[in-house]
Formats: C-alpha cells, structure tokens, sequence
C-alpha cells in the first residue's frame, strides 16, 4: 500500500450534489472503457438514483475521501440499514455504496484502505456488507479477495447484485 494512504472521510453536503454525480458518471466512463456493463446508468442517471443520492446526502451518509492536502480521491456511502439491497435484518451491519476512487489513485491500495478504515469505525457492528453488480466479475472477486463472501443476490430493475459480506464482531 503507498504511504501516501494518510486520509480522512469527510462529510458530503447536498450543495455538493453535482460533484457526486460527476465522481459517478466518471466512474462509469472508466468502467465502459473496460468494456463492463456496470454502473452505466451514472453516464445519464435516472431520476430514481440521483432521488437516492440526494437522499444519502441529507442523511449524511456520503463522505469524500480527502487526501491530508485536501484532494478529493474518491467518495463512499456508509449507512447503518440497507432496505434496498438486504432488507430487514436482525443484526448489526455496517453497509458501504458507492466506493469510487478516482482514476489516477487507482491501483494504490485507497479502496481497501476506507474499506478498512470504516471496518475500524465499525465497533458496534457485526457485519460489513456491500454489493456489487454481477455484471462486474472483476470487482466482485476483490471483494472475496478484501474477505467478504457471497451470501446471496439481489434482483433490481438495473441489474442483478451479489451480496457480500464480512464477520468484524467475533463475539457472534
């Protein structure tokens, strides 16, 4: 991992709507020019997901990821239910969207890094979970690689997610 790996999640406010759209509609570029169907909805989003974001933002729930010299490398949400994607659960989850690291930090470690970071801030939680496009295999298997496992798929009308998943309360 680099050493510049020094970061801080920083709260994301509504006025910053377009920035959020911008970080996935560049996201989804990169991810077209790998010739993968995967988030290519953010390339012209639908009033439903940027209805979502807009929401992620007032719950304050999205964060940049803020280099020590202030650079925005990348953004994700961390909400504590997901109805969406997991439905009711009894346990306690940590859940992580939207993780997008800029291009040229691609590659560096980052995303494992807030991964990690959030897993750390995560005390009270027995899990972290995240989804991930089927569409996008590459993806899913760094997942299972940062040590989630597939527990499940999610149907939506844009695609069919698998769901992972990651133990961090050992005291289950």
């Amino acid at each position: 991992m680099s050493s510049f790996m020094h970061f801080k999640l920083k709260q994301i406010g509504i006025k910053e709507l377009n920035i959020v759209l911008e970080m996935f509609k560049d996201a989804a570029i990169r991810i077209s020019k790998k010739n993968i169907d995967h988030w290519q909805y953010w390339k012209n989003p639908p009033p439903e997901k940027v209805k979502w974001v807009k929401q992620g933002l007032k719950l304050k729930q999205f964060f940049f990821i803020v280099s020590d010299n202030k650079k925005i490398m990348g953004m994700v949400r961390v909400l504590n239910k997901d109805l969406i994607y997991w439905g009711e659960k009894e346990d306690v989850a940590c859940y992580i969207h939207s993780l997008t690291i800029k291009e040229k930090y691609n590659g560096l470690g980052l995303g494992a890094a807030v991964i990690k970071k959030i897993e750390a801030q995560s005390q009270n939680c027995d899990f972290i979970r995240l989804d991930c496009d089927s569409k996008n295999p590459q993806l899913c298997s760094y997942y299972v690689n940062l040590g989630f496992r597939k527990v499940g798929e999610k149907k939506l009308p844009l695609s069919v997610y698998n769901l992972y998943e990651k133990q961090i309360n050992i005291n289950l």
